[in-house]
């Protein structure tokens, strides 16, 4: 609890236990030979320490013309309750009013911490190197290409790339992930992280508005800003439905004893009673709250929600298209097959590297990295590339191609087919052909579960886009087990494929890219969910939901919790309301109690709030 709510607490402890008292007393007869504005005084102390602050809100607020709040509403039902001779009654709904308040701020504050926990992220300071020495200064000031000393325990403050040291990150605050990640010189880093053990020196590639963790919280301090369609009705609900129940109280105290003649009384202690239950602080607290504590489950495991009206349209969602590479795959190339048509594995690997050795393809970085060895640029002469088909140069005086079938073709080079799936590179030496190196990009290892798990969250269509070829389209379908797939797309067909489904989905559509290249589909989709995004800029500026980390089996986690969000909020609105109107009329008709109205009010409340708290749990 923080400063604030803990001087509530002992504002309602010593009321709540003076309260007690009068009861016992007035029970045992002891208050009744005091005279009525004795009994006053005794009742008014008791209520103005514990509700001095409604009223004075509710003056201010009458003040700047903003009249009718749950201020309002509780002073002027109070107030009468107190004119009426009701001191118990009055001291009561105040005293419970303010106990529900407390509730409300306790069950904020929770709900903020989940997300506070991804405001710690910001770096206090950066350890810059100046002749030697270390200085601290405000991460503002800090230039493109500084060096700054990270020391075990410290926030990473800026964007870098490791020039000296290694260590491990902890990286939970921005991915939800405990398992730290092990980085070395030459590795991209990214602020907010926090170094575990090993002194790091990293050279600044991004100012520090420019940096992951300045976006990062500029979104989160956004969040709220962005508000659910249900949000947004009860926020309308509540204007016009409070001036409106407050003239309603107005009628019912004078128009019946008017008619029908006499029994003041009786009437005005309706009309409270009606002021009482109509005060709609179960909806407009509790409503927010289950969005705030959905989103805070959500940066919980590393999943950075825009708005609750994001969470509200991924709940809605039942298609979800997702781009190959980066997001069901690792987007990182691997030599999966090495195909000689004679001689050794490791020769056909070196021709390959070699032919490969100019270029800095990724395809041509996973041939040297399958290699294994240093390549002797001295080797190799006479490079040339032949656009799109590969390269030729001179390997130790001998002619080597690497490259594609067009390639071999060109040359007129008899080779064999190879029918692997991946992409192909043919080698041929002096005009004879040496076989063929398979390079893959690897599928996730939990792809498959994790599109199970979508489908188990109640998504009714996966399907996968891709620029790759049929053949290896299908061959990845047939191992996550998505619905459909669209192959031999360029980016501008993805965009083209987001529409034909978003004319035809019942449901809300969401597509799952890497951000890089997939920003105007993010942008085009009901919901644009980033991928493998940590410390990408078009990802965070794009998409509406970014997952930290490239897991993709938080996207049926996020799912889940946006469902059972929106599943929480409705029970709130049925619940608030059902009780509110039945208590309404009950207390109009003069069945209802001023104690049942207190219920009506603060139980109602408190059930509502505690009930918007289950949305902090994850699933």
């Amino acid at each position: 609890m923080n400063k604030k709510q803990k001087k509530m607490l002992r504002r309602v402890i010593v009321v709540l236990a003076i309260f007690f008292i009068l009861l016992i007393a007035e029970h045992l007869g002891f208050l009744e030979p005091i005279p009525w504005w004795g009994q006053f005084i005794i009742y008014v102390i008791p209520y103005l320490i514990i509700g001095y602050d409604v009223i004075r809100k509710a003056a201010i607020n009458i003040r700047h013309g903003q009249v009718f709040d749950e201020n309002f509403l509780m002073m002027v039902a109070t107030f009468a309750a107190f004119a009426m001779g009701e001191f118990s009654e009055a001291m009561a709904v105040m005293l419970f009013y303010q106990i529900g308040e407390l509730f409300q701020s306790y069950a904020v504050g929770k709900s903020r911490q989940s997300i506070s926990d991804m405001m710690s992220i910001a770096p206090e300071y950066a350890n810059v190197e100046v002749d030697g020495v270390l200085e601290e200064v405000d991460p503002d000031d800090v230039a493109i290409d500084s060096i700054i000393v990270v020391k075990p325990g410290e926030k990473i403050p800026l964007d870098g790339v490791i020039t000296e040291g290694s260590s491990f990150l902890d990286t939970s605050a921005l991915t939800g992930e405990s398992v730290p990640r092990r980085v070395n010189v030459g590795d991209d880093v990214i602020s907010g992280c926090v170094n575990q053990d090993g002194t790091l020196k990293i050279r600044v590639t991004k100012v520090y508005e420019d940096s992951t963790v300045a976006k990062i919280l500029e979104l989160v301090e956004n969040a709220s800003s962005k508000k659910a369609r249900l949000e947004n009705f009860i926020t309308r609900f509540a204007k016009y439905y409070t001036p409106v129940v407050t003239i309603g109280a107005a009628l019912l105290a004078v128009i019946p004893p008017l008619i029908l003649g006499g029994g003041w009384a009786n009437w005005i202690s309706r009309a409270c009673i009606f002021l009482i239950v109509s005060c709609p602080c179960a909806l407009v607290i509790s409503v927010p709250l289950g969005f705030f504590g959905g989103i805070g489950a959500s940066s919980r495991i590393g999943v950075l929600v825009k708005g609750s009206n994001y969470l509200e349209a991924i709940a809605s969602a039942d298609t979800v298209l997702m781009d190959k590479t980066g997001t069901l795959t690792q987007g990182t190339f691997q030599v999966t097959h090495v195909i000689p048509s004679n001689g050794e594995k490791d020769e056909l690997l070196e021709l390959a590297a070699y032919g490969e050795a100019f270029s800095n393809h990724p395809i041509a970085l996973s041939i040297r990295q399958a290699y294994g060895k240093d390549v002797i640029l001295s080797r190799v002469g006479n490079a040339t590339e032949e656009a799109g088909h590969g390269v030729s140069v001179t390997f130790d005086g001998h002619a080597l191609l690497v490259g594609n079938e067009k390639l071999m073709q060109a040359h007129n080079i008899d080779y064999v087919p190879c029918k692997e799936m991946g992409t192909i590179c043919y080698v041929a030496c002096d005009g004879i052909f040496r076989g063929a190196v398979v390079i893959s990009d690897i599928i996730k290892p939990e792809a498959k579960a994790a599109i199970d798990a979508m489908k188990a969250a109640g998504i009714k269509r996966t399907v996968m886009l891709t620029g790759d070829n049929q053949e290896t389209a299908e061959e990845v379908a047939l191992q996550v087990g998505v619905d459909e797939l669209h192959a031999n797309l360029l980016p501008g067909d993805k965009v083209d494929r987001v529409e034909e489904y978003l004319s035809n989905a019942s449901g809300k559509v969401a597509f799952v890219g890497d951000g890089i290249n997939d920003a105007p589909v993010l942008m085009r989709a009901d919901v644009g969910i980033a991928m493998g995004s940590l410390g990408s800029d078009a990802a965070i500026e794009a998409a509406d939901i970014v997952i930290m980390d490239d897991d993709i089996s938080k996207i049926a986690k996020v799912i889940r919790i946006a469902r059972k969000t929106l599943r929480i909020v409705k029970e709130n609105i049925v619940f608030a309301i059902g009780v509110k109107i039945l208590v309404l009329i009950l207390g109009a008709l003069g069945i209802a109690t001023m104690w049942l109205a207190v219920f009506a009010d603060v139980g109602v409340a408190v059930l509502a709030i505690l009930n918007s708290m289950r949305a902090l749990k994850t699933e």
